[in-house]
């Protein structure tokens, strides 16, 4: 009996482990769009100011989730994608819409910017992972879906509730198609944004993240229907619900599997972390996609769609073996290709200085990988032998507000200090107008090599919130680790950055170009 009830705990405990855990991505991810081709789930997210830009991220049962490819490498509109002349921080691709239609892929994108550098680009692909096409580009349309009929007809949804017919071709829009389709309602006073097109059953569903600023009212999910795509159209709300000691989320898609089950995917606003996404069911009752569990909430695990499939990850351990660089990896604005090589030191990552700053925020080539909750540590390697008097290097918790490792040469010295980093920006041009910079301790290096680390906690701390905390830590050995200066409190700002605190790791000159830096490894932990 005591090993049948035995053998039954451990069956639950597996099943239990089995599921997927909300946020389904403990990281930043925003802006989802997310659809399926035969048994495979493809997502693309929000990256703004990071290259490549537009991942597609790859997934069989909507738990392991890896980066497959990326719709473009860069964008050159402007110097200012190049870090030079301002910046794009909190611009650059926003809000992609993935569609696959007759055999091919299409992805829909425009960049939060004024004049040209915000037009519309369309991309095709045969394949998700890529390569991409540029097939057009057009004006601007805010946070907007592709849409493609069952007529062949092309629609692009966007703003609130503003539709255009596009030419078969894709290459514009059909000027005389302007509609509006819907108007909000008396109490719809906040935003609706973040157009998603679906058609179920004849019918089109248009979903959108609605803010209401009322007594008792919250940011919450809603859908408008209709039997024809010109209108007329009703509305539903069809999510409101905080999730997991953090405020009401909202934004995002539907999508179903192979055997007819639907699910939602939405983000949550998480602070430090960035934009979460959790998955919940999607369930049709009267003709309309209710998401959440039977009370509407966002529910805290969701059985996987297939079972036994490989564990994949979105961030990931590197040991620069490979000659080259990996998914996981992006830069922040456009890099600079020679100021970088994982071959002129076979297993070591290599980053060059090449351009004279005189902060971190304008330096090039930083390359970042997502922080995770609940709780991340991300720790590199570094080779410090060829420095250059001026040159600064080392491992931050990068974000418009930032805790910073950085080891500094100064003549032959070099000194390791942890501080606090506060970039300002214009509002049009991102120009980096000024940074603070706080030290909070420092100490004299007599080695070339050192090993530098940073843990995340993200867990929720009981107050509408997370601890969002950094924690600095560095080696002489690989072995001992040493704390250095201070918990950093890691914040979310929409007016700058507008992501999660990202690892980047940096090589820059404030004297003289010519020094590097070789990085060995970055080993990477989630908990």
């Amino acid at each position: 009996m005591m090993k049948s009830v035995y053998h039954i705990f451990t069956a639950l405990t597996l099943a239990v482990s089995a599921n997927i855990q909300n946020p389904m991505l403990w990281a930043d991810v925003p802006d989802p769009d997310i659809i399926r081709v035969g048994d495979t789930f493809y997502l693309v997210s929000t990256t703004m100011h990071l290259m490549p830009g537009a991942p597609i991220m790859q997934s069989k049962d909507l738990k392991n989730w890896e980066t497959v490819g990326y719709i473009f490498d860069r964008l050159t509109d402007s110097p200012k994608y190049d870090l030079q002349q301002g910046s794009v921080y909190g611009r650059g691709q926003w809000a992609t819409s993935l569609k696959y239609h007759n055999g091919k892929f299409y992805a829909l994108l425009a960049p939060n910017e004024a004049g040209a550098m915000g037009d519309t680009y369309i991309f095709s692909a045969e394949e998700a992972r890529g390569p991409w096409t540029l097939v057009s580009r057009m004006r601007h349309f805010h946070d907007c879906s592709l849409f493609f009929d069952d007529d062949d007809r092309v629609y692009v949804i966007y703003g609130t509730g503003e539709m255009m017919e596009l030419k078969p071709d894709l290459s514009d829009v059909i000027e005389e198609t302007h509609q509006q389709i819907f108007q909000r309602e008396e109490d719809e006073t906040g935003l609706l944004e973040g157009s998603r097109m679906i058609k179920h059953n004849g019918k089109y569903y248009l979903l959108m993240i609605s803010h209401v600023y009322a007594s008792g009212r919250h940011r919450r999910e809603v859908c408008y229907r209709a039997d024809d795509i010109h209108g007329p159209y009703e509305k539903q709300v069809i999510l409101e619900s905080e999730f997991g000691g953090f405020p009401y989320e909202a934004q995002g898609t539907i999508v179903d599997t192979q055997d007819g089950d639907w699910y939602g995917i939405i983000f949550q606003d998480r602070g430090g972390v960035g934009r979460v996404l959790t998955v919940m069911p999607c369930r049709w009752i009267n003709g309309w996609p209710m998401l959440g569990d039977e009370n509407g909430k966002v529910p805290e695990t969701v059985r996987p769609v297939a079972c036994g499939q490989p564990e994949t990850h979105i961030v990931k351990s590197d040991d620069f073996a490979d000659t080259r660089l990996g998914l996981h990896w992006q830069w922040n604005h456009n890099p600079i290709d020679n100021a970088w090589s994982l071959t002129e030191r076979p297993g070591y990552l290599r980053l060059k200085t090449n351009r004279i700053v005189t902060n971190l925020y304008e330096a090039p080539n930083t390359l970042t990988q997502r922080m995770e909750g609940p709780t991340c540590s991300g720790a590199i390697v570094m080779d410090l032998s060829k420095m250059q008097d001026g040159d600064c290097a080392g491992l931050a918790a990068f974000n418009g507000d930032a805790g910073v490792l950085t080891i500094r040469k100064s003549g032959k010295h070099l000194t390791l200090s942890m501080t606090e980093q506060s970039v300002s920006l214009s509002e049009r041009e991102k120009q980096v107008t000024d940074v603070k910079i706080k030290e909070i301790e420092s100490m004299p290096l007599t080695t070339s090599k050192i090993w530098l680390r940073i843990d995340g906690d993200f867990r929720p701390n009981g107050h509408g919130g997370g601890q969002d905390l950094a924690t600095f830590y560095y080696s002489l050995d690989g072995e001992q680790w040493t704390k250095i200066g201070s918990d950093y409190r890691m914040i979310f700002d929409y007016r700058r950055f507008f992501m999660g605190t990202k690892f980047g790791i940096f090589c820059y000159a404030t004297k003289k170009k010519g020094g590097y830096v070789d990085i060995d490894k970055f080993k990477y932990t989630k908990k």
